[in-house]
């Protein structure tokens, strides 16, 4: 990226924190007529002790701030509402470092119960629930969505097998309670399914980018619409009601509305209300509405600025050479595993460099790919943008975007955190205490739905590896993340080779697969000596071909492509 553009990305991020730093919740855009239009204060103040409130939105992608703002000034300055329960799909937290976000509701007192798929990003929601201020509930992230759409569909539970043999079963783990104690259970078995619940939602609370001044309201140039059609029919038909906060006032169109008047009950139209980090919907970036328009490589090299800006401020991982490197061979794998055209779901983290790493080599569009928020096609974006997609085919909802995982998912590209002998991984428990517990988000739905899974990960925590002289080095040891039991068992590789999955483990020392007798070595990175960096590295046995000579990584993973290559 050129230094003039990196100057104009900074100064872009500048005017935004300048714009939530001034926000005022007292400013209304008022329509002659339609009382439904209020400002964010005035909206909130329907809201009743104890409700529970439904929020669309993942990441940084339709954050609906000014109205999280409200809520929290309004406990702040009368107590009220009090003892609310927040249920969102996941990630919409801000890290510690955005303001906005559904953390500014982490407030002892004002949320006491909280429901969600990944809770990395909620730290300060973390933090509470280490207080015993605030009860953590765990569901999987597609299995949410499914359940807004059930609630507004007049059903009350849903009947999956995501999550089975997995600690979200009751007869395996410890259900849906994050903490211990006396909490409710919201999981059930019931055979070869789990019994999913959540409570009847009392207010839900989106945004989309406009209204018209009779109060429909428009989804076009979205990065994502999330659950908002769900929860606000799951509202309704609760006898609660519906809060949008919209960024412009347009002309009525009825061939376009997304969600008609009489579906909403205050319209908050803000004009910092924001499409993406960095962007509001009075200027938004189309790049990763529908239509997809702008340069991929731009939008790439704007997501890695960003990134960086993350990793210095400490809300992000720092990556490395060597994740380079993992990325391009976990690309020459879903090459050489899958079929043109196949479906592969984009799990955050290190896979979504893998598309980027696709993207560079020019094979990107082999594949139509599919991020949990509901974009269809064009590349997912990486780092603080994940949950957008660049140049996306269609933007569809949560739960619409499960639905079709459910009926065809070739594949699902996804991060661990550690593995075991059977090949089970967990990527949901980082260590002790819930201030670092992180969640399956989508996981479990898309390992459950795929056919083939790639796990991708670092090979050890800790240590070094290297890139020398056209080898992978192991310079230092660390830990290998290759582990005699997972700390908490999201994906069961026995029950998944019994359903005929196939399940790769791509790291730096090259691709482990999964058999009915353990983990077989694959394919070895070049440079690295099977017998010292991965066999006395395994606190468990791991196989090899039976000839005893593994197969070595074409060299060309170790460096970037060149620009006419790509």
């Amino acid at each position: 990226m050129r230094v003039v553009d990196e100057a104009v990305l900074l100064l872009r991020m500048a005017r935004w924190v300048i714009a939530t730093a001034r926000h005022d919740t007292r400013i209304a855009t008022r329509v002659p007529g339609n009382p439904k239009f209020t400002s964010a204060r005035d909206a909130v103040t329907r809201i009743r002790d104890g409700a529970v409130i439904a929020v669309s939105g993942l990441g940084g992608h339709q954050r609906a701030a000014i109205l999280h703002w409200a809520l929290r000034e309004r406990f702040e300055a009368t107590g009220h509402p009090r003892r609310l329960t927040l249920v969102n799909v996941g990630g919409h937290g801000g890290r510690g470092l955005l303001a906005g976000t559904l953390d500014e509701l982490a407030r002892p007192g004002l949320v006491t119960r909280l429901f969600t798929s990944h809770f990395e990003t909620f730290r300060a929601f973390l933090e509470v629930a280490a207080a015993r201020r605030c009860e953590l509930q765990c569901l999987p992230l597609g299995v949410i969505a499914e359940l807004f759409d059930a609630l507004g569909r007049g059903g009350d539970t849903v009947l999956s097998e995501v999550g089975v043999g997995t600690f979200l079963d009751p007869r395996v783990g410890r259900g849906s309670p994050v903490q211990g104690g006396r909490r409710e259970q919201w999981i059930c078995a019931e055979g070869e399914r789990l019994r999913y619940r959540l409570p009847p939602i009392d207010v839900a609370i989106f945004n989309l980018p406009a209204a018209d001044r009779r109060g429909n309201l428009y989804a076009d140039g979205a990065a994502m619409i999330g659950d908002s059609r769900e929860i606000a029919r799951a509202a309704r038909r609760n006898g609660g009601f519906v809060i949008a906060n919209v960024g412009l006032l347009v002309d009525e169109d009825p061939s376009r509305v997304f969600l008609p008047a009489g579906a909403i009950d205050a319209i908050v139209c803000h004009p910092d209300t924001e499409q993406t980090i960095g962007f509001f919907h009075r200027e938004p970036w189309p790049l990763v509405a529908a239509s997809g328009k702008g340069s991929i490589a731009d939008g790439l090299a704007h997501a890695q600025f960003i990134r960086r800006l993350g990793e210095l401020a400490g809300g992000f991982p720092r990556r490395n050479a060597m994740d380079a490197v993992i990325a391009r061979l976990v690309a020459a794998t879903l090459v050489a595993e899958l079929e043109r055209g196949a479906h592969v779901a984009i799990g955050t983290g290190l896979p979504e460099d893998a598309v980027v790493a696709l993207f560079e080599s020019g094979r990107a569009g082999e594949f139509r790919f599919l991020v949990e928020s509901g974009t269809v096609g064009g590349v997912p974006a990486p780092g603080p943008y994940f949950g957008a997609a660049f140049g996306p085919k269609q933007i569809v909802s949560t739960a619409e975007l499960f639905a079709r995982c459910r009926s065809r998912l070739d594949a699902a590209c996804l991060g661990a955190l550690e593995i075991d002998a059977a090949g089970d991984v967990n990527v949901s428990k980082r260590g002790r205490g819930v201030r670092r517990y992180v969640g399956p988000g989508g996981f479990l739905d898309f390992t459950s739905a795929a056919r083939t899974i790639v796990f991708v990960s670092r090979w050890m925590r800790g240590g070094e590896i290297r890139v020398e002289d056209g080898a992978v080095r192991i310079v230092r040891r660390g830990q290998p993340k290759l582990v005699a039991r997972v700390a908490e068992r999201c994906f069961d590789a026995a029950r998944a080779l019994r359903a005929g999955k196939r399940i790769f483990y791509v790291s730096s020392i090259g691709v482990l697969q999964a058999t009915p007798s353990g983990l077989a070595l694959v394919r070895v990175m070049p440079g690295i000596d099977v017998e010292r960096d991965v066999l006395a590295m395994a606190p468990f046995p791991i196989a090899l071909p039976a000839s005893g000579v593994v197969p070595v990584v074409d060299r060309a993973v170790l460096a970037p492509p060149t620009p006419s290559s790509a």
